[in-house]
């Protein structure tokens, strides 16, 4: 299995979000601690399979779409040969080529007939197949960093109920360090992302910081205004 830092990062942000977003609108709607860890919970698992599956099926599908142009340019390449010629001949001329080195240009890429389909992708269609991205590896990345890291905001209700820290921490509290380890969470997913993309790691870790604290902030909203009106 091949790691995707992309799809981790992408999972691992979502989990954070969505699930901070149910504890925040959980506590400010003034609801039992418990029902931040059963909401918890089951969203935690139910998303991250939701997401899971959709990542599974939209790079199965996007492998296939590729698959399928593929054969298409080998039929068209096959039968439609002169047409292709000069579809290569084309895109070449709009590059800036001309005589002598064009015509070079499209007999060396014509001359075989993978290099030929590659180019016919990548230059007609826009299409490059990422052969690293296996749709299978991709879920599972995405399901892995969705609930390892989505399961932080729900750490310190866990404390509090399982292992008796209700005598020491009341909810409110519990809520502290939920948004305390979110924060961190929400700051190292940053940093990583900051790693991909080669940026700053203190501007993407407090950007990604402050995406996840306008969404909490709005679930704790909702479920404030929400618990004043029912």
């Amino acid at each position: 299995m091949k790691l995707s830092i992309e799809e981790f990062v992408y999972g691992a942000t979502d989990g954070a979000i969505t699930t901070f977003a149910v504890v925040a609108g959980v506590i400010g709607a003034s609801l039992s601690p418990s029902v931040v860890l059963i909401l918890g919970f089951a969203n935690l698992f139910a998303d991250g399979l939701s997401m899971s599956i959709g990542n599974y099926l939209s790079e199965k599908t996007h492998r296939e779409y590729i698959q399928n142009q593929r054969k298409k340019e080998e039929w068209e390449i096959d039968n439609l040969t002169a047409q292709e010629v000069g579809e290569i001949r084309d895109i070449y001329k709009e590059k800036g080529f001309k005589e002598e080195i064009l015509e070079e240009i499209v007999r060396v890429i014509t001359s075989k007939k993978k290099v030929w389909i590659d180019t016919m992708m990548k230059e007609e269609l826009g299409l490059i197949e990422d052969k690293n991205r296996i749709p299978r590896d991709t879920a599972i990345t995405t399901f892995v960093a969705f609930n390892l890291i989505g399961m932080i905001p729900l750490v310190p209700f866990v404390l509090l109920h399982v292992s008796g820290f209700n005598r020491v921490w009341s909810t409110s509290d519990a809520f502290v360090y939920s948004m305390i380890f979110t924060a961190i969470a929400f700051f190292l997913i940053g940093t990583i992302r900051g790693t991909v993309v080669k940026r700053s790691l203190i501007r993407t870790g407090f950007n990604t910081l402050a995406i996840g604290g306008i969404a909490a902030s709005v679930a704790y909203l909702v479920g404030y205004i929400l618990s004043e009106l029912v």
